[in-house]
């Protein structure tokens, strides 16, 4: 059985798709997909080696911003976020799961990663430049109480 080509390169990053629950799922980039666990460090006075142990804390997990292009009469960005207005008094559920998807040529998920309960803390419209010659790109920035990865399954 010969070793799939494949494996012997690295992912292109270009090639993604994400499922947000909003009606449009064509974002230019997506970054923050990171996460770190805190380190705890401790030392009793009566240790007989003169430096501290380490063990693992509670972990974190980044802000994840998305963006893409702005269009004409599109304000998903920003009904989403008014949805945690809406959940203050009390009228509205905000929180979601969102899955972002590296697809590859064929267009099947290779890597998958899983935000859990993300909302929107942050819409942030494109800057205005007179002399630009460039599209208008709208932010998201979502939080989120945990970020799993799964592997496709070929």
């Amino acid at each position: 059985m010969a070793d799939d080509p494949k494996k012997n390169y690295p992912l292109p990053k270009f090639h993604f798709q994400l499922d947000w629950g909003g009606t449009r799922i064509g974002f230019t980039e997506v970054t923050g997909l990171d996460f770190e666990t805190e380190v705890i460090e401790y030392r009793e006075g009566s240790s007989p080696t003169y430096n501290k142990t380490k063990q693992p804390g509670l972990t974190k997990f980044s802000n994840v911003t998305l963006k893409r292009g702005t269009f004409l009469g599109d304000f998903e960005f920003f009904e989403q976020w008014k949805k945690t207005q809406l959940f203050q008094e009390g009228k509205e559920k905000f929180r979601r799961d969102v899955t972002i998807r590296l697809l590859d040529e064929e267009h099947q998920p290779v890597i998958s990663w899983t935000l859990s309960k993300a909302w929107p803390s942050k819409v942030q419209s494109g800057d205005l430049k007179a002399d630009a010659n460039e599209v208008a790109i709208e932010t998201m920035e979502l939080v989120h109480e945990g970020l799993s990865i799964v592997e496709a399954k070929k």
